[in-house]
């Protein structure tokens, strides 16, 4: 549909009735001098530091001389003129001029009675005299696809009931806790059977139905994939064009702020996906705003990634700065998400990314690294961590850049976790062989460790590795279908006793058949199948597992956290390691076994006399066979002093409790 569709069409859009409701706030009296945007307010914008940007920039309720209305405020710095149009004003582009403020490249206008609900752009002459209607892009809310305009919406009347979980959050060390988390498309997590917005489910109905099926399986976190206004659903939400706005596909912001609320009252994390690297050519979306280059870089070999056909920012320019860093902070604070991941890091450190030689710009000092994105990183990390509220940032970081999770003053870019993608490559390039293959790329699940402390650690099996002719993980596996979901088991378990977080994407916990599909719902029926039930309640022995003993969890970035009793028994693919959380107690002991062959007389050596009692199997932690707890035996086995005796089934799982012998009284 053309850009100018909007222009064209009348209100569609009602105004929001919030869940609950606050009465609204008196508006603000806005006198023709000073104006809106103060000197102040436009200084610190050009310095990059207005970090409540949004509070001003965009459509707010106010009074203008005596007379209720809507501010609104945009930044065109090339524009010759711009102005509000409108349902009220018929969408003509000469019934409400902006007055462009000095200096600043803002141009700021009021229109009298306009209220919540109501749709409206920007029409903006460009000094060429063309005119280009644009969303606003400090929007809090826009109009459900295929339409493109941006609607005036209330984000201060919600009543938050998460204090408890606010005040928790804030005392909690990230780091020492558990993390496993649910990255979810709400868009194809379920659909409903209606007609309406494509059967998209609302917020309300996702938070309470997510909600209830996190609980029930253990996770700690949902991750939300694309969020953020954006107009083409096969995008997944990583092309965003209204950055401020909750997407309409599920509802508005008062929804979505319930969304959050209601996770939080019942102990679940919230995530967002974040795309400060790359913005599309829609029309009505950020480029060229103003008729030439204004929120990306000019020079096309710094401005565009020749793969993607998309934008990249200008982190030369405080006001995008701001842009952004306003935008990451209003989610923190608007709408009390836990946590930010960002998207395609990679992609904006290096200059060179996706280019052949000759097709980028060296930096000063002639090298790769994009000088510009360095320094957003930090001073948005810096701001993050100076919060001290427990809000965290992730880092999809695909390459091997140092520090990434260092602290700004000692050279680092900040984050609090990176994804670990090299554990990832190499965790499926191995569960994807036949196990006759695997003892030649044994190295392949021990690699990993040898970096894990380099870094603070994210493990991940994202949405990224099931689709594209990638196969669903379940297909990824070898063998026959009994031997599909007894490899993916082992994989899961040796995955959640590696040091690190861990990540998860919806359907790979009841081993969805097929790759995902955003345009249709999880196949839940599979869920019903026996082998699919099997694995499911598997995973979810293993999230309880996981929550329940932190020497999985508590010491993921030291070496105090894990030993391995046999790195090496390639001929026999059998890994076995330990983990602890430093007080001696309810230490635990892994062994997973990663082929078909049972190992009836199997030994694996252990650190002192005592007790070892089996806590789950590939049968989960509701163990059938009565005799649990094994007692050690002196002896040397695996470099240790003792050993216990275990008959290991093909692809045998197996975690054992144990404890430090209490030190002898002298």
């Amino acid at each position: 549909m053309p850009d100018t569709a909007s222009v064209k069409k009348k209100k569609t859009t009602a105004a929001r009735k919030p869940k609950r409701t606050a009465k609204p706030q008196t508006p603000k009296e806005v006198p023709l001098d000073p104006v809106f945007l103060t000197a102040y307010d436009r200084y610190l914008f050009g310095q990059g530091t207005n970090y409540k940007v949004y509070q001003k920039m965009g459509a707010h309720r106010a009074k203008l001389n005596g007379k209720d209305g809507m501010h609104f405020a945009v930044w065109a710095p090339h524009a010759k003129a711009v102005s509000i149009v409108c349902d009220r004003n018929e969408w003509n582009p000469t019934a409400n001029y902006m007055l462009p403020l000095e200096k600043s490249g803002i141009f700021e206008g009021f229109i009298e009675d306009m209220g919540y609900g109501e749709l409206y752009k920007y029409a903006i002459m460009t000094e060429s005299g063309d005119l280009l209607y644009k969303a606003d892009p400090y929007a809090f809310e826009a109009e459900f696809r295929p339409g493109t305009a941006s609607v005036t919406a209330d984000i201060d009347s919600y009543h938050w009931d998460d204090e408890k979980w606010m005040a928790q959050r804030a005392k909690t060390n990230t780091f020492a806790s558990p993390m496993a988390i649910y990255e979810c498309h709400l868009g194809s997590w379920k659909r409903a059977d209606r007609e309406e917005k494509d059967g998209f489910l609302t917020y309300t109905e996702l938070a309470e139905q997510l909600t209830e099926y996190c609980t029930w399986m253990g996770y700690t976190h949902v991750e939300l994939m694309g969020i953020a206004e954006y107009p083409y659903d096969g995008s997944w939400g990583y092309q965003v064009t209204g950055y401020y706005a909750p997407t309409s596909r599920y509802g508005g912001p008062q929804e979505f702020k319930y969304f959050v609320d209601y996770l939080h009252m019942h102990g679940i994390g919230v995530i967002l996906d974040w795309v400060p690297a790359h913005f599309p050519k829609d029309a009505h979306g950020l480029a060229d705003f103003d008729g030439g280059p204004c929120y990306e870089y000019a020079d096309p070999r710094k401005g565009e990634h020749p793969d993607w056909g998309t934008k990249i920012f200008d982190y030369s320019k405080p006001e995008v700065r701001n842009f952004l860093i306003g935008n990451a902070l209003y989610w923190y604070d608007e709408y009390h998400i836990d946590g930010l991941r960002v998207d395609a890091v990679a992609s904006m450190l290096y200059l060179d990314y996706g280019r052949k030689a000759g097709e980028w710009v060296p930096n000063k000092y002639g090298g790769n690294g994009n000088l510009d994105a360095i320094e957003f990183f930090k001073h948005l990390n810096s701001v993050i961590r100076g919060r001290k509220d427990g809000t965290i940032i992730i880092a999809e970081e695909s390459t091997a850049w140092p520090k990434i999770t260092a602290a700004p003053e000692d050279d680092g870019l900040g984050f609090t976790y990176k994804w670990n993608m090299g554990w990832m490559h190499d965790f499926l390039d191995y569960m994807k062989l036949d196990p006759l293959f695997r003892k030649d790329n044994h190295n392949k699940m021990t690699f990993g460790m040898s970096y894990a402390t380099s870094e603070k650690f994210i493990l991940v099996l994202s949405h990224d590795e099931v689709v594209h002719l990638k196969c669903s993980m379940i297909n990824k596996m070898p063998g026959y279908e009994v031997d599909k979901f007894a490899n993916l088991k082992a994989g899961y378990l040796f995955m959640f006793g590696h040091a690190g977080k861990k990540l998860l994407f919806m359907g790979q916990d009841f081993a969805q058949s097929h790759e995902w599909d955003e345009k249709v719902s999880l196949d839940w029926w599979e869920s019903d199948k026996p082998y699919n039930k099997d694995l499911q309640l598997f995973f979810r022995d293993l999230l309880h597992l996981y929550r329940k003993y932190p020497a999985m969890y508590a010491k993921d970035d030291s070496w105090d956290g894990f030993k391995w009793i046999n790195a090496d028994d390639n001929t026999r693919s059998i890994f076995s390691f330990m983990r602890m959380d430093g007080t001696g107690k309810d230490n635990l002991l892994f062994v997973i076994n990663f082929t078909p062959m049972e190992r009836s007389d199997y030994m694996v050596g252990v650190p002192h006399a005592g007790r070892y009692t089996l806590v789950l199997n590939e049968e989960g932690s509701g163990l059938k066979d009565a005799k649990t707890a094994f007692t050690a035996s002196k002896g040397e086995c695996d470099g240790q002093p003792y050993h216990i005796s275990y008959p290991l089934k093909p692809y045998g799982c197996a975690v054992f409790r144990f404890s430090d012998p209490k030190p002898k009284k002298k």
